[in-house]
């Protein structure tokens, strides 16, 4: 096959539905795996899928690389199902046995191959800049925190608060709301005060910092669904154009039409006409 033919073809909607689906059923399968009743009953089954789906993905990289050539590595998305697919292929058997479970992986080139969450994954990837001052600075909130809760807490709570590292971890956890107040309340029972430290701790490290990393994330997103809009509208706007030249050529053809048919007819006419100026004998 030709590598015209060979890009056609994988670049086509039904062969990317087939990829799709394959990665799909290899996602079920590896977690039917772990469950021990079936794989007791249907491991072969299971095991025989699993190569099948990885024989069918080396396949599609043949392709695409047949296809692509060296351009293929110059889109970073099939950088990353190369890499996907070769973390597959590494025998996993003594020391290596551990990387049997990142066959599980495969299961992400579901981003690559679905629009949708290769344009969510693109913004997110555009949102780091952005992401990483805000990282940077939720970091030092958290330690000038852990800072004062040692040594405000440490001799009331040590289990919590003992050191910086214990200290830094629960912060953590009252960051995400996880039993912060039973955390909280032991110490304002000796502390009747310390409930403004962790209602300020709480207000500037959940509902403002953590929401300036939903905000960078939308402002990042915006782009693509701008983007996608845009396309959206093209399409329509093609659609629409291609419309009207089929409505145009449809005319033009009625016109050609009803000119050959007069034609027709005034032909019929005249030699009618001519027909009745001829003498009888």
């Amino acid at each position: 096959m030709t590598r015209d033919r060979v890009r056609a073809a994988v670049e086509s909607r039904t062969f990317q539905r087939f990829v799709t689906a394959v990665i799909v059923v290899n996602a079920v399968t590896l977690g039917c795996e772990t469950s021990p009743y079936l794989l007791d009953r249907f491991g072969g089954l299971l095991h025989l899928l699993d190569r099948t789906a990885l024989a069918l993905f080396v396949a599609e990289l043949v392709l695409r690389l047949h296809a692509y050539r060296l351009a293929f590595f110059r889109d970073p998305w099939n950088c990353f199902d190369a890499g996907v697919v070769a973390v597959s292929l590494i025998p996993a058997s003594g020391g290596l046995s551990v990387l049997r479970a990142l066959r599980i992986l495969r299961a992400l080139r579901l981003i690559s191959v679905v629009p949708s969450m290769r344009r969510v994954v693109s913004g997110l990837l555009t949102a780091i800049p952005g992401l990483a001052s805000i990282t940077a600075l939720l970091g030092l909130i958290l330690y000038v925190a852990a800072v004062m809760a040692t040594r405000l807490f440490a001799a009331v709570d040590p289990g919590h608060f003992g050191d910086l590292g214990a200290s830094a971890f629960t912060l953590f956890q009252i960051m995400t709301g996880d039993g912060w107040s039973d955390i909280a309340r032991p110490i304002m029972d000796v502390h009747p005060w310390a409930w403004a430290y962790f209602l300020l701790y709480i207000l500037i490290s959940t509902f403002v910092v953590l929401n300036l990393f939903i905000a960078i994330t939308v402002s990042a997103m915006e782009p693509q669904v701008l983007g996608d809009l845009q396309e959206g509208l093209d399409q329509l706007e093609r659609r629409e154009q291609s419309t009207d030249a089929l409505v145009l050529e449809e005319l033009r053809r009625l016109r050609a039409e009803m000119a050959d048919l007069r034609a027709t007819v005034r032909g019929s006419t005249d030699g009618g006409e001519a027909l009745r100026e001829v003498p009888s004998r």
